[in-house]
């Protein structure tokens, strides 16, 4: 653990930000997640649409017209030849219904691959949930990080400075050289540059920081490592990940809705059954100020014979997909267990760099003041003494880098596992309910409104 927090240079003092607040600000604001809320959303919706195929369709038609007969009417012996015109508007309404009876199990079909393709949406959500959270703790702690580096390289320069002043007065008494003067000028020049590059990564982490959680970081409490959640060890981490890891799930109802996909295929091959009715009222269709209603109801019965072949290619080809659908899922399977394995390694490495930095930042401590005491006896030259500050530096980064591996590496198994998510983190947040949605929308015949009022 991290035993100080550095005041961010630039930025202004505020209430302390810790990680677990950090993250809250993650899950309720970063885009790339609420992106994919809204995808989850729309795939939803594809639910009622094949819930359609059960529904009848209804039209209503109207129309209006001009008709104009003109013609004679042959003389007799009573009357002579006579010129007629007859005009009449004939003119009604209706109503047409069709309703599907059966279509070789194909809306059935459908409706179980969008559910399957809406549950397969939430598992996405879930993983890129994950991922977002996992980066923002990334990002907070790589803040923290060069936070402190920084405030350490900028400390070695001003302890350099102060040891170059001490030489310059010795070399002017005539203790030291001109070597010793220029030693310690390279070395200032040197820690200089080093303080310039760890304000430049301090500042690429402020940006990543601000694109992944959505505000500027200001006062950075210290980071704690994920301990409550990781697992006991790696075997039971894997176990963990492959029943709840959401890149699995998802991959698995990719292959459900991949073999429906053959299903529906198939149903092109099968005869369908529907049924029509229509009911009409005309006026003056044939004289005027006639009327006539007239209804009908058809059943219709269709027999495909021979399409060409298109739905025997279809077929072959979403049996071809079904089995790249079931590839991918062994593809995922194998990559979660790599990350597992990978983290758990990186999380026991860390925890050893932490007690090698620690031992190794008492020892240079310890060097480095029998070193300055042997320079002052004439023991030791400038280049020894500026050579074991160095190493003193180098220790302490090597700390401070070690802690924040060690907190990202929980955080790292605990992603790779499946669990990172924001009930288990306890996030104080108003956790997002995909299900929800489906839901709302699931068995709704009508309406242009999303649930959320747009």
């Amino acid at each position: 653990m991290m035993t100080s927090v550095f005041a961010i240079a630039g930025l202004q003092a505020a209430s302390a930000e810790t990680l677990e607040s950090a993250l809250s600000r993650a899950y309720v604001n970063n885009p790339s997640l609420n992106a994919t809320r809204a995808e989850v959303r729309s795939t939803d919706e594809n639910v009622p649409r094949a819930k359609s195929g059960y529904r009848p369709r209804v039209n209503a038609t109207a129309d209006a017209g001009l008709s104009i007969v003109e013609g004679d009417i042959p003389a007799s012996a009573q009357s002579s030849h006579q010129e007629t015109t007859r005009k009449l508007r004939p003119r009604g309404y209706g109503v047409q219904v069709d309703q599907n009876l059966f279509n070789g199990f194909r809306t059935e079909n459908s409706v179980r691959q969008a559910e399957s393709a809406s549950l397969g949406a939430r598992e996405t959500l879930r993983n890129d949930e994950q991922n977002t959270l996992f980066n923002s703790a990334s990002s907070y702690m790589n803040v923290l990080r060069d936070t402190a580096i920084l405030d350490l390289q900028r400390n070695n320069v001003e302890v350099i400075e102060e040891q170059l002043r001490q030489t310059r007065d010795r070399f002017n008494v005539g203790e030291v050289t001109r070597t010793d003067v220029a030693q310690a000028e390279s070395r200032l020049a040197a820690a200089r540059s080093q303080a310039s590059l760890a304000e430049a990564n301090l500042r690429t982490s402020i940006a990543v920081y601000r694109q992944t959680i959505g505000v500027e970081p200001r006062q950075l409490a210290p980071g704690r490592p994920l301990d409550r959640l990781l697992p006991r060890n790696v075997d039971a981490a894997l176990k963990v990940a492959f029943s709840e890891h959401p890149a699995i799930k998802a991959s698995l109802h990719g292959v459900d809705a991949a073999e429906l996909q053959i299903k529906i295929e198939e149903g092109a091959l099968a005869p369908t059954v529907g049924l029509s009715g229509s009911v009409a009222n005309r006026f003056d269709n044939t004289s005027f100020g006639d009327r006539a209603i007239s209804a009908s109801a058809t059943i219709q019965l269709s027999v495909p014979l021979y399409d060409g072949g298109v739905a025997s290619a279809s077929t072959r080809q979403a049996k071809e997909t079904a089995g790249q659908r079931r590839l991918e899922s062994d593809s995922i399977r194998d990559q979660v267990r790599a990350a597992v394995i990978s983290s758990w390694g990186q999380l026991e490495a860390a925890r050893a760099q932490i007690l090698a930095a620690q031992a190794q930042v008492e020892a240079s401590e310890t060097a480095l003041n029998g070193v300055r005491e042997e320079a002052r006896v004439g023991q030791r030259t400038t280049l020894d003494v500026l050579n074991a500050q160095q190493e003193l530096l180098n220790a302490r980064v090597n700390l401070i880098t070690a802690q924040r591996d060690r907190v990202v590496a929980s955080y790292a198994v605990v992603q790779a596992s499946g669990r990172l998510n924001s009930r288990a983190l306890g996030l104080n947040v108003a956790h997002y309910s995909a299900k929800e949605h489906f839901d709302q929308v699931k068995d709704l015949w009508h309406g242009l409104t999303t649930p959320d009022g747009r």
